[in-house]
This record gives C-alpha cells, sequence and structure tokens, in this order.
C-alpha cells in the first residue's frame, strides 16, 4: 500500500561528510531554508561541475533520467504506451546521433565541464543512497551517464519548439479554406505588432505571397484529393535612469507545461573562476537561461525565429529515392523498434531524405514531408557557450560568449554592473526564401534550399535602447521589411504591449518589488475586445444569454481567481470558438495526419489564437455566411446553461506526476495540491489551457524571477512547487503558496549569509 515512510525513506541524506571521488579540492553544500542548494568549491571549474552533477541528482535523478529516456526515444520502457509516439518521433530525429556528433565538436572546456558533470552524477549512483521512490516503482535500477547525455537532454528541452506546428496547421487547413485565406491560418497580432527590434516599434504583418507559394500549394494539393483532408514567456530590463533603484532591472518569467518536478531546479554554484545563482537544467550543467554571476544578470524567452523547415519530398516507385533539383536522389532507411511498459515492442522505419527525416507520410504513397531543423542538421556547438557565459563580465561579452548558440532560439536578455542592458537574439537561423514560413515547400526547387546561416552580428540586437527599458514576451523580434526572414509565427503582442505601458506609466513597477506586480497582471487585452463587441449586441431574448451578456459587459476584463466572470468569458469564447471551427470547417481536421505529429496540432488551439484577428477586422469569411454579431449571438445561447464558478477555482492546476497514470494509488503523495490562479493565455501571468481540454491551468510560469543588479541579495525568485523532486521532501511543493500567490522569496547570493542561514551542510571530499 501506498506509504508515506517509503517517500521519507527514499530521501538522500543532505548533511555530513561524503567522498566525491574525483575531486582536486573539497566542497561545501549549504541547503537554505527552501532547499535550495548552494555549492561553493574551493578548487577550479570541474571540480563545481561535478558537484553539480551529485547535486543534481541528489534532488532531481528520477526527472533527470526520464528526460535522456524521452530524449533518446525510450520513455516508453517507463511511462508504457502513451509515451510510444513521442520517442518514435525521438527516433526519427535522431536526437542520440546528433548529440554523439556535438559532443564529440565541442571544445575542450566544454568537454570537460560535461564530463565532470556525468561523473558527479555517477558519483552519487555510486555513494549508497537510496534510490528515489519512482524507481521502487518501476522495480528498475538507474543507469549511468556519459558526457554526452546532458546534450541530449538539453536538445529535448526545446524539441521542435516554434514553426513545425504552425505549418503542419496550414498545410492540413490549405484545402479547406482555400490559399486566398492562408495569411488569416495564424496567431493574432494584435491589430498591430509591436516588434522587439527596435524596442517600442510597431508594424504590420506581411501577409503570405501566394504568387510565390504556389509551387508549395500545387505541391501540396496534389499530394492527395481535398476530401481526405479532414508556453510563452516574458522578460524585461529597466536601465539605471530608468529604475527606482538607480540599478538596472532584470525580470521575468519562464512559461512552460507543468512537468512534475520542474523543469527548473534553483541553484547557486561557485569556485575559483565564478560564483553564479539562478535557474538550474537537472541533467545539464551550468546556467544556460536565468542567473547572474555578480556582475551581469540574463535570462531568455522564447524568440520565435523559425529555425524548422518542412519539405514535401515525391519518391520513385520503390521509395528509394526522391526527386531532386538535379535528378533522383537516395534516400536511407533503418529499422528501429522501441519497447513498451506493458505492452509489445513497437517497430518502425526511419526514413531520411535530403533534408532531413520523414516524420509525416507514408514514402511508399509517392509523398512524404521531411524536417530540416537547425537542432540536427547542423552541428551544434551550444555547449561551448556554458563555460563562456558563467564569467562574462558585461552584457557585452555575455553576448559573445553565446556565438554559435543554436539548440533553441532566444530572445536573451541582460543588465550589467555598469549600468547597461541589452537584448541580443540568441539564435542560428538559415538564410532561405520568406516563402517556406508559410508551409512544407517543394524539395525538388533549388530556391528553398538553405543559403548558410544569417551570422551573429547580422542577429538582432539592441544595447542601451533611448527609453531604457527592454519587453520581451514571445512577440515579433522585427519587422517584416527586414534583409533576412526571420519569422513567420510568433505570439500576440498582448502580454508585451501590457508590460511596456505599467513600466511606462508607474515608477514603482521599474522596481524587483514591482516585478511581483507585473508577473500578477491579469489584464485581458482579447476579453475587452470581445466585451466591446458583445456591447453592441441586443439584449437576447432568452433570460440565461441575457444575462450571460450583462454579467460580461459588466466585468473588468481581468482574470482575477475570485471572480465568476472570467470563467463566463472563458465558456462564451470556447463557444463562439466551436462555431468558428464548425463553420469554416477547420474544426474537423481534428484527427489528420498532418496534425497528428507528436505531441499533435488540435484545430481548436490554432482557432482560439485566430479568433480574435477575424473578430477585430469584422471579417467573417471564415463563418460560413453569417456575421459575428449572429455568430456572438449563437454563442451566447450555448454557453448560457453552464454554471459558472470563481475562476480559480475552474484554472486550478493539475500537478500530475509524470508517473501516477500508472499508480493511481500513489498519486495522493506523488501529486502536490495545487491552489487557485487566476489569468489566462492573454495575460502577463499567462497560466494557460488548451482550447480543446479543459479550463484548467496546463502550462505557465514554471519560475518567477526579479535581478536588482548590483545590490544582489535584493533579488528575488521562486518555483511553482519547490526545490525538490522528490515526492517525499519537505521542499517537494513548500514554494507552491508563495508562487501561486505571485509572490516570491529571497534570492540569497552572499556567502556570509548563505552560511548562516543555512539549515543543511554537506561536505563532500576528494576520495
Amino acid at each position: 500500500m501506498p506509504d508515506a515512510d517509503a517517500l521519507r525513506a527514499a530521501l538522500p541524506r543532505l548533511d555530513g561528510t561524503l567522498p566525491l571521488p574525483g575531486l582536486a579540492a573539497p566542497v561545501t553544500v549549504l541547503r537554505d531554508r527552501w532547499g535550495i542548494p548552494h555549492i561553493r568549491a574551493e578548487g577550479a571549474a570541474t571540480d563545481a561541475f561535478r558537484a553539480q552533477g551529485f547535486v543534481h541528482a541528489q534532488d532531481r535523478l528520477f526527472q533527470m533520467e526520464l528526460n535522456r529516456r524521452r530524449a533518446l526515444g525510450r520513455a516508453a520502457e517507463w511511462l508504457g504506451a502513451p509515451a510510444a509516439e513521442g520517442d518514435i518521433l525521438a527516433r526519427r530525429l535522431g536526437v542520440e546521433a546528433a548529440s554523439r556528433r556535438d559532443f564529440a565538436a565541442i571544445g575542450q572546456a566544454a568537454r570537460d565541464m560535461l564530463e565532470a558533470y556525468a561523473a558527479g552524477i555517477n558519483a552519487f549512483l555510486d555513494s549508497g543512497a537510496p534510490n528515489p521512490i519512482e524507481y521502487t516503482l518501476l522495480d528498475a535500477v538507474p543507469e549511468r551517464w556519459e558526457g554526452w547525455h546532458a546534450i541530449a537532454v538539453m536538445r529535448r528541452l526545446g524539441l521542435l519548439m516554434g514553426s513545425v506546428w504552425f505549418k503542419l496547421w496550414r498545410a492540413a487547413a490549405l484545402p479547406v479554406v482555400g490559399a486566398e485565406n492562408l495569411s488569416k491560418l495564424r496567431y493574432d497580432d494584435g491589430g498591430q505588432d509591436l516588434v522587439l527590434v527596435p524596442p517600442g516599434a510597431e508594424a504590420l504583418r506581411a501577409a503570405a505571397d501566394l504568387a510565390a507559394l504556389r509551387p508549395a500549394i500545387l505541391a501540396l494539393l496534389g499530394s492527395e484529393s481535398v476530401d481526405a483532408t479532414g508556453g510563452g514567456s516574458n522578460n524585461w530590463a529597466v536601465a539605471p535612469a530608468q529604475s527606482a533603484s538607480g540599478r538596472p532591472v532584470v525580470a521575468g518569467d519562464p512559461h512552460r507545461v507543468f512537468e512534475m518536478p520542474n523543469m527548473y531546479a534553483q541553484g547557486h554554484v561557485a569556485c575559483a573562476d565564478f560564483d553564479v545563482i539562478g535557474l538550474t537544467v537537472p541533467g545539464v550543467p551550468g546556467f544556460p537561461h536565468f542567473a547572474h554571476n555578480g556582475q551581469v544578470a540574463y535570462c531568455v524567452t522564447h524568440a520565435f525565429v523559425d529555425i524548422h523547415d518542412l519539405y514535401v519530398e515525391r519518391f520513385d516507385a520503390d521509395a528509394t529515392h526522391t526527386r531532386a533539383p538535379d535528378g533522383w536522389a537516395p534516400v536511407q532507411r533503418r529499422r528501429e523498434s522501441i519497447a513498451i511498459r506493458g505492452g509489445a515492442s513497437r517497430d518502425f522505419e526511419v526514413v531520411e531524405t535530403g533534408h532531413g527525416p520523414v516524420i509525416v507520410g507514408d514514402p511508399a504513397t509517392g509523398t512524404a514531408l521531411a524536417l530540416k531543423s537547425v537542432q540536427f542538421a547542423e552541428t551544434d556547438l551550444s555547449f561551448d557557450c556554458l563555460p563562456r557565459m558563467l564569467a562574462a563580465p558585461d552584457v557585452d561579452a555575455l553576448f559573445e560568449a553565446t556565438r554559435g548558440w543554436g539548440l533553441i532560439d532566444h530572445n536573451l536578455v541582460a543588465g550589467d554592473t555598469e549600468g547597461h542592458i541589452g537584448h541580443q537574439i540568441r539564435a542560428l537561423v538559415p538564410r532561405r526564401p520568406r516563402e517556406n514560413g508559410w508551409l512544407p515547400v517543394p524539395g525538388w526547387i533549388a530556391a528553398h534550399d538553405w543559403q548558410g546561416m544569417i551570422s551573429h552580428e547580422e542577429m538582432p540586437r539592441v544595447m542601451d535602447p533611448p527609453e531604457g527599458l527592454i519587453v520581451t514576451a514571445n512577440n515579433r523580434v522585427a519587422p517584416d521589411d527586414g534583409p533576412d526572414y526571420l519569422c513567420t509565427d510568433c505570439h500576440p503582442p498582448y502580454r508585451a504591449r501590457r508590460i511596456l505601458a505599467r513600466l511606462r506609466a508607474a515608477p514603482e513597477a521599474r522596481s524587483v518589488e514591482g516585478a511581483a506586480s507585473l508577473h500578477g497582471d491579469t489584464l485581458s487585452e482579447n476579453a475587452l475586445l470581445i466585451r466591446d463587441h458583445l456591447a453592441r449586441l441586443p439584449a437576447p431574448a432568452d433570460p440565461a444569454a441575457a444575462a450571460l451578456q450583462a454579467q460580461l459587459l459588466a466585468w473588468d476584463g481581468r482574470m482575477e481567481p475570485g471572480a465568476a466572470a472570467p470563467a463566463a468569458y472563458v465558456t462564451f469564447r470556447r463557444a463562439l470558438t466551436a462555431i468558428l471551427g464548425s463553420r469554416s470547417g477547420l474544426g474537423a481536421l481534428a484527427g489528420d495526419k498532418l496534425l497528428a505529429v507528436s505531441p499533435g496540432v488540435p484545430p481548436a488551439n490554432q482557432l482560439w489564437w485566430m479568433l480574435p484577428a477575424l473578430l477585430r477586422a469584422e471579417d467573417a469569411s471564415l463563418l460560413g455566411g453569417i456575421d459575428w454579431a449572429e455568430a456572438m449571438q449563437q454563442a451566447l445561447h450555448h454557453a448560457a446553461p453552464a454554471p459558472t464558478r470563481p475562476w480559480g477555482e475552474v484554472h486550478r492546476p493539475t500537478l500530475a506526476h509524470p508517473l501516477s497514470p500508472q499508480f493511481p494509488d500513489w498519486a495522493r503523495l506523488l501529486d502536490p495540491p495545487a491552489l487557485p490562479i487566476g489569468g489566462d493565455m492573454d495575460t502577463v501571468l499567462a497560466t494557460g489551457f488548451f482550447a480543446a481540454g479543459g479550463n484548467a491551468a496546463s502550462y505557465g510560469a514554471l519560475s518567477r524571477y526579479a535581478f536588482d543588479v548590483g545590490a544582489w541579495e535584493n533579488s528575488r525568485w521562486s518555483v511553482f512547487h519547490g526545490a525538490s523532486g522528490h515526492p517525499g521532501s519537505p521542499h517537494y511543493a513548500d514554494q507552491h503558496a508563495v508562487w501561486a500567490g505571485t509572490a516570491m522569496v529571497p534570492m540569497t547570493y552572499a556567502w556570509d549569509r548563505v552560511a548562516a542561514e543555512a539549515l543543511w551542510t554537506q561536505a563532500l571530499r576528494p576520495g
């Protein structure tokens, strides 16, 4: 029977003295009241990374191995059939081969870092500590680590984020709505895009060039008959002249799916070469995304630049060759097999063309889609950046340290103790036509092939903007009229616009203390848009529909957890989205083969994000003969009978451990209870749900942080559950209440304070 004592028995020892083979000098690990580890090595960097691997394994071993298995296509061995499609995709993409290739190519500093980190994990496995409870449930034994494994874990965490899914969506929708509606099949631009470079500028999005896209459209429509086709994150930086303290402030929050344990773990690592505190990635050494080193603070958001292309491939009769610009080119084929817990193994074939692996379709039918991604097609040297970043003395040096980063595209925002703030696009982006951004393109037309990479010097960058404010929230990087194609799809500008407006209007927001208020902002621009359109309608004859309309008209558009109107708004918007899906025919695309690539593209999610732009423009072309007034009247009648409860209750997240579905009797111990929260996809408090599912928040801020640059003890942070990945630990979910209230706890950096406040001390000694 499930037993809390069994959870506690699986906890590692966090005090006393332990040997750590390979250390050149002693290391001390101090844990504060939140269980956050502060690692201080007396020697050089390799000792620090060895200790970081050891401590990550103490806190997050199961999570680290599960993410490695997901990267290498072995998660179904633990999680069963639900993980099979993700495993098959990982095998098709060749994550293991790409990660081994990159490890062979990186420089000595990065290699030393990765090997020391893996050795630290293995030292923990050999330390005699009990295995985490998950291994007992699975009757499994932890497997050892190699240096290249961290590259695989990092690659998996940003796997195919961005453009792949938008291109598949438009490819599936094209036969339904026609080429003339192609530009409508993307996220709302908020009326006019707020771009990142230059800060505060607005621009119109470029529409699809149908003449240039004609070959791609014909290739897609010719592949089958028409009848057969059925997070985000925020960050900002405030310059000294604008901040409340006269020092730079760097703040934000990364938004991702709520996975237990958290993708991030708070940590602090120091040695003779650096002293860095921030969010670590269990399974990966260093601080890839969010940290400060006493001189410069940095953070990222997903930039949504386009680093993935899809190609329509035409195969010969026996599917051994594809049509290429200069004739027929051979394909590579191999057989793979995945094991599945509780079921039979699955065998499948991997087919690779000159562009990359086939991810949609059967080459035997003559046509399929192949993926070419920066994440796999080019040798990646991102891990060379990590050691360089740790000791960067200022913003300019930090940006230079990221030269060559390509695993995923980021808005890297930073501030330093000299008073500088800056924003650099950290990415490798191929040069190719803008047409590649809309749809899968013909693989036999040479014009769609890559022509090298945009150089580091040519990527958008801002240093010390005149207004003294930098804001990024997954909105458009730069106007579409620049010399290089960067982006077709991105998130709407609502969050960025709201953050910028509040920073401009309120000096108190331009501080560490004000960051928490910004993190928790719940005003929804789209709720106000829909409310304004409802105000134009006459009151419905049906009393329930009239009451719903009156409730929404009286509402202020804030997605507050204690209010009922936000839940009523979501119910109404769902009904309106369903009408758009039904009358346009796009809702019927659920299950289309183009949208089935793991994890899938539900049409309802895309329609949810399309709707505001169509409504704002009074564009009823996809409504099948009715206008938006009629659609909204219908939606009021559909939504009115639904009971309304406080938004925080229906939006309360489910913090589910990955083994809970297999071991339901243990779920009450594995799944920490969650508190009611506000916000939605459109608010700065971005706690999103999937329109194809229920209202419970499924993604949001994994962490919140605010760096007071130069007055580091005034910095703050929090994570959505806690520092530990052990369900039996007192630090498994002890930050959840702080996080749910959009508050933060102190980020203690000074070693005298760390030592004075530490609740646990562990000495790691050369052994």
